[in-house]
């Protein structure tokens, strides 16, 4: 081997890789340790936020996602910081959507990645995630129903027939305010079909509070109850704040006399 041959040799080993991969990597890990840090100084978060911000990248907006994941005092600091934090996942576009379904199947709460999704997507793609989101929870026990709920929540202000044949089976959880939401996305969907299943969750229902927003939704959407079922829904509406089965089967509010 010749000299010039083994100084290229040499130069070749201790030469960085080609790309900017590196550089780029080492600009959002800095910052994404601090905007994942509660105990950080509010100012340092602050600072390491608005870096991702302006790197403007699918990755620098993933990395901001991890701010959604605490609260801090006071609440108007927390919302400033999280609002910046949205406008700079937001400027990413579609291209930060894998990465906010990931962190939505792990976070403990999902107001603002839903906010996200809702921003970069069309109503029927929204829509989609939404559904795809909740087709991953069941109705069991579980520890935190926060997510389940805010995705329930979420789909109330979507009409369309696979939401309500979705949300449907939630009348069936175990969490009382699952099924609430439940039951409240459902009449939002404003589609008689759901007559039957409301009317089989109220004759087992047992939460007065529940069996009082199915009723009020009845007697707002005028949908009848079917002759052969009036005589249990009346039953089950027994214990409720004054509902019952009228004229043609529909859900009326009895008149309370006192004294």
């Amino acid at each position: 081997m010749g000299i010039f041959d083994f100084l290229r040799s040499k130069g070749a080993k201790s030469a960085p890789p080609s790309g900017s991969a590196p550089a780029v990597d080492k600009k959002i890990a800095g910052p994404a340790k601090v905007v994942a840090d509660k105990r950080a100084q509010t100012y340092d978060r602050l600072e390491a936020i608005q870096a991702l911000v302006d790197l403007k990248t699918p990755e620098a907006a993933a990395a901001l996602l991890k701010r959604f994941n605490f609260t801090i005092d006071p609440s108007i600091t927390d919302a400033e910081e999280k609002d910046l934090a949205f406008r700079g996942i937001v400027a990413a576009g579609k291209d930060v959507v894998p990465a906010v379904i990931e962190f939505c199947t792990k976070a403990e709460a999902l107001t603002w990645p839903l906010k996200v999704l809702g921003a970069v997507l069309d109503e029927d793609e929204y829509r989609e995630e939404l559904l795809d989101l909740l087709e991953g929870f069941d109705t069991e026990y579980a520890r935190n129903v926060e997510p389940k709920i805010q995705i329930i929540q979420a789909l109330e202000e979507i009409v369309h027939e696979d939401v309500r044949t979705a949300v449907e089976r939630f009348f069936e959880d175990v969490n009382e305010t699952v099924r609430f939401h439940a039951v409240q996305t459902t009449f939002a969907q404003a589609m008689p079909e759901s007559v039957k299943p409301l009317i089989d969750m109220l004759v087992n229902e047992e939460s007065v509070r529940v069996k009082n927003k199915a009723a009020e939704g009845l007697l707002v959407r005028g949908w009848a109850i079917p002759e052969d079922r009036r005589d249990a829904v009346a039953d089950a509406l027994g214990d409720t704040g004054g509902y019952t089965v009228g004229e043609g089967g529909k859900i009326v509010k009895r008149s309370l006399r006192f004294g």
